[in-house]
């Protein structure tokens, strides 16, 4: 008999395209549910702040849970905020995306920004820090659960995680 695979560190979902998001996910804002951070996360834009809770859509709580935990379980608390891991950029904000009439995936609470002030917007690999080698266990980390870079993906936007593939 052949060997038996290994068992995958954690299941991989298979999320909708961003065109159907609303059959999958319902109305923006709607179905909401409290992820508790296994670690604290600071707000980028004021460091001073700390949160340990934040609302993301309940079809993507524990798939996000487990990042977050597995993310710890890697690096350590220490080198999460050395590599501003720990920069929360946002998750639920219901909004068009920037220069559209479509909604940000954001307004579901299926995308999460991580350390935006170092992976800003248009930013590519040459200079996003999500980029970079040190960085790139925490990004599979998403991908092994189906979640979409658009950072690997498009090579813009290194802070974005989504649940949603293009």
């Amino acid at each position: 008999t052949p060997p038996t695979p290994p068992t995958p560190a954690a299941p991989v979902n298979v999320w909708p395209r961003q065109k159907d998001v609303l059959v999958y996910y319902g109305k923006p804002g709607a179905n909401q549910t409290m992820l508790a951070s296994p670690y604290p996360m600071k707000l980028a834009w004021d460091n001073s702040k700390v949160i340990n809770k934040f609302s993301v859509h309940e079809k993507v709580h524990d798939s996000m849970a487990r990042v977050l935990k597995r993310a710890l379980d890697h690096y350590g608390l220490a080198e999460i905020q050395r590599l501003n891991l720990d920069q929360w950029g946002g998750c639920l904000n219901v909004r068009k995306m920037r220069g559209g009439n479509n909604y940000s995936m954001h307004s579901w609470g299926i995308a999460i920004d991580i350390d935006p002030s170092n992976n800003q917007l248009r930013w590519g690999s040459d200079r996003a820090h999500m980029a970079r080698k040190d960085r790139l266990p925490f990004v599979k980390l998403w991908e092994e659960e189906g979640w979409l870079s658009l950072g690997r993906e498009r090579n813009y936007d290194w802070m974005h995680f989504q649940a949603a593939r293009l």
